[in-house]
């Protein structure tokens, strides 16, 4: 089976055929969804999904770095709350983005360590968004080095340097998806630098569609899309990139195979 390590299917985008992208996931061999949260407000819609199918959907509890705004610490008590009264396998999403906006860079500071702190306390991993902050993020991973941290960067889309920094991290996996598809992404010129046993597959849906997908919908599904891209660069056979993949999701998880 694969592993959808990182999809947003409770959100509104599925609202109209959230079953219909099931069926589509399973019939592409993608048995199992991990999510990630959002906000306070998303923890409502993210539950609804776990509790209809806990077989397939496999929730994460964190707090965004989007939406860390002024009310961030009443948002962190929420998240906290959950995280500890609930049954979560990874704290997330979390981290930085300084893409949009820079106002509450200090902000998402606070909240990326207490939250790291968490993941710690309960040992789980974290699920780090990293968006025109890597150095940043790494700067917070460093003080972490000594310790059982482990996680995934979510949607890894750097350079080589970047890259060897993040696989410096002994704990910590890079997340694959559609952007190893795109034409000028980059990715695909440097992901033969990564061990495969560092690697997992996400799809980030509804967003990051792989090609010839780009600009749609993404969806669960299209895991295949990127499985097979990867396999036909680092001409590997594809049921090698789905055991391996799936294997290194399942323990940093985990999660309990089906077979």
């Amino acid at each position: 089976m694969f592993i959808d390590t990182h999809a947003h299917v409770y959100l509104s985008e599925f609202d109209a055929d959230r079953e219909t992208v099931l069926t589509n996931s399973l019939h592409a061999g993608v048995e199992r969804i991990l999510l990630p949260n959002i906000d306070a407000a998303t923890i409502p819609l993210l539950r609804k999904c776990t509790e209809a199918n806990p077989t397939v959907y496999k929730g994460m509890m964190g707090l965004h770095p989007g939406s860390v705004k002024e009310d961030y610490a009443s948002q962190l008590e929420k998240i906290k709350e959950e995280l500890y009264a609930n049954s979560y396998i990874a704290v997330g999403e979390i981290g930085i983005d300084l893409y949009w906006d820079k106002t509450y860079f200090k902000e998402q500071l606070i909240a990326f360590g207490k939250q790291i702190e968490w993941a710690l306390d309960l040992d789980l991993p974290i699920v780090i968004h990293a968006r025109d902050s890597f150095q940043e993020i790494a700067e917070v991973l460093e003080g972490y080095r000594d310790t059982k941290l482990k996680g995934i960067f979510h949607c890894f889309s750097g350079d080589s340097e970047q890259m060897k920094k993040a696989l410096s991290f002994d704990n910590f996996l890079l997340g694959i998806g559609g952007v190893l598809t795109f034409k000028n992404g980059g990715l695909d010129k440097i992901i033969h630098e990564a061990p495969l046993d560092r690697l997992v597959l996400e799809t980030d849906s509804p967003y990051l569609a792989p090609a010839p997908n780009r600009g749609k919908r993404n969806e669960p599904a299209y895991i295949k899309i990127v499985a097979e891209k990867l396999a036909s660069i680092l001409e590997l056979p594809l049921d090698l990139i789905e055991k391996t993949t799936t294997q290194n999701a399942l323990q940093m998880f985990n999660l309990v195979s089906d077979e």
